[in-house]
């Protein structure tokens, strides 16, 4: 520890703090919508200097790195993970803090920028790349008997509108059918034609949407 001065300590705790607000940014850009998101972003400052802390004091440890490692064996967290792009996050925070307290600034540039064009290339590259077949799901209820005669009408207004959409399953009972199509893109004018044109069809008909990802409207 005395190879390190105060201010070489104090610096690294800055630029990994400075790192992981940016970080926080981030999470904040690419998935501030996800509706079951656990806001984990607020714990990445305090993750990012903490970790810096630890691994700046242990590096020249052999008995406490050791020490550390028996310590976290028994540490459980309870709070799930609610998101699989959260433990990305969470896994770029600790890599952060590591190049810092490690002194490679060097590989601490380069993994950021990777970071922001892989997330550049999952937001706003190819459908396949995102891993997003569809946007949501219309899904249209209407009683059997009704269905049974317009069926075809449904399904052809459905094509002509949602080109790129298909069907995704089709239940029907006694009493009531259930249709699920699936949608690539749909904007607020969109829905609200959509919704009244099939109330055209026949005003027992009645529509849902769901949309894959909160904001996509």
């Amino acid at each position: 520890m005395k190879q390190i001065r105060p201010e070489q300590f104090l610096l690294l705790i800055f630029i990994s703090l400075i790192v992981s607000f940016f970080i926080s940014y981030l999470y904040l850009t690419f998935y501030k919508n996800r509706a079951t998101g656990s806001q984990i972003h607020r714990a990445f400052p305090l993750l990012g200097i903490s970790i810096t802390a630890l691994f700046i004091s242990i590096q020249f440890s052999l008995p406490l790195s050791l020490g550390l490692l028996g310590a976290l064996s028994i540490v459980r967290f309870r709070t799930p993970i609610k998101e699989p792009e959260e433990i990305g996050f969470i896994m770029i925070v600790v890599a952060s803090s590591i190049c810092c307290a490690t002194f490679n600034l060097v590989f601490l540039g380069i993994l950021i920028l990777l970071t922001v064009i892989g997330l550049l290339i999952l937001n706003k590259g190819p459908r396949i790349i995102k891993g997003r077949l569809n946007d949501g799901i219309i899904m249209i209820t209407i009683p059997t008997d009704e269905y049974k005669k317009i069926k075809g009408k449904i399904l052809d207004y459905l094509e002509e509108k949602l080109p790129k959409g298909k069907i995704e399953s089709i239940l029907e009972n006694q009493k009531e059918s259930v249709l699920s199509y699936s949608f690539l893109h749909l904007d607020k004018d969109m829905v609200i034609e959509l919704q009244t044109d099939l109330k055209d069809l026949t005003q027992t008909i009645r529509s849902n949407i769901f949309f894959n990802r909160a904001g996509d409207i």
